[in-house]
């Protein structure tokens, strides 16, 4: 019996083994590479010198890295609350037994799947100052006013926070709309009987089964909104003034602009460590509310 089990098993990593070995070239590899490039002098080829430390210490004196982690930050405080809060809005719309159910799914997360050059430039194209979509129906709806979308920090910012939240909602409407349908309708039947009303109903059923996969929902948007990158690089570009550069794009310009690569290595685990940090809280606040 034991035998049967091992070769079983032994066919299941076969199975695996690709896999592995790709992860592990292709991820683990560049990761304890990336941890080494950190602690030495580098060029673009060869290691030059152990330098320990310097590239960390260096970092927490670089006014440019604090600024652009507040960017990352502020975009992560903006971004976060909405996207719950929006996705979880378009889930319980797309899960009402309407004849338009189909259309809201669709039209929700539609833009998803779109590839973040389409959706930028797709916004450049309609936030052009004179001639642009926008523009042009602010003009006409008789509003004298031609706002430059990309030279103002607050209208960049807007910009890109609107983008990003049309981009992405859609799977987070998803996985909201998963936990929906996953809540048994006995329990909204017996309620219904009880007298209860549809916010009650919201309030003590709906809502508490939402909460492990908006947990879930919460801890990915954290995640993926420090990683902000290429909307922000194809769209503004950083600017203006630098105002809505990301943390990312400065570890990029950094490393392969500026061929500092052992520096750009010591940033990029310094944001590593800060989503561990982030995404440890939130666990050990998940159990602790669990037990």
């Amino acid at each position: 019996m034991n035998r049967k089990w091992l070769m079983q098993d032994m066919r299941a990593l076969l199975f695996i083994l690709p896999f592995f070995i790709v992860y592990l070239i292709f991820t683990i590899f560049p990761v304890i590479k990336g941890l080494e490039m950190s602690l030495y002098d580098w060029n673009l080829v060869n290691k030059l010198e152990f330098v320990g430390f310097e590239n960390y210490k260096k970092m927490f004196g670089d006014p440019h890295f604090w600024r652009t982690l507040w960017n990352t930050t502020l975009f992560v405080i903006l971004t976060t609350p909405t996207m719950v809060l929006l996705s979880l809005g378009l889930a319980l719309l797309a899960n009402l037994d309407t004849k338009f159910q189909t259309f809201f799914r669709g039209s929700f997360f539609i833009p998803s799947i779109l590839s973040v050059s389409v959706i930028s430039f797709l916004v450049i194209f309609m936030l052009q100052p004179y001639n642009g979509f926008v523009n042009t129906f602010i003009q006409s709806i008789g509003i004298d006013a031609e706002p430059f979308w990309m030279a103002d920090k607050v209208l960049a910012w807007v910009t890109i926070v609107v983008v990003t939240l049309w981009w992405t909602v859609g799977f987070n409407m998803i996985l909201f709309l998963a936990g929906l349908q996953d809540i048994p309708k006995s329990l909204y039947e017996a309620s219904e009987i009880d007298g209860a009303t549809r916010w009650q109903m919201f309030r003590y059923i709906t809502l508490p089964q939402l909460i492990p996969i908006g947990r879930v929902i919460l801890l990915l948007q954290i995640l993926a909104s420090y990683k902000v990158f290429a909307q922000i690089l194809l769209i503004t570009d950083g600017g203006p003034g630098g105002a809505t550069r990301p943390l990312i794009q400065y570890i990029y310009e950094v490393g392969f602009t500026q061929n500092n690569l052992e520096y750009a290595a010591a940033m990029s685990y310094a944001l590593f460590f800060i989503l561990l940090i982030l995404s440890i809280i939130q666990l050990r606040n998940q159990k602790s509310e669990e037990g």
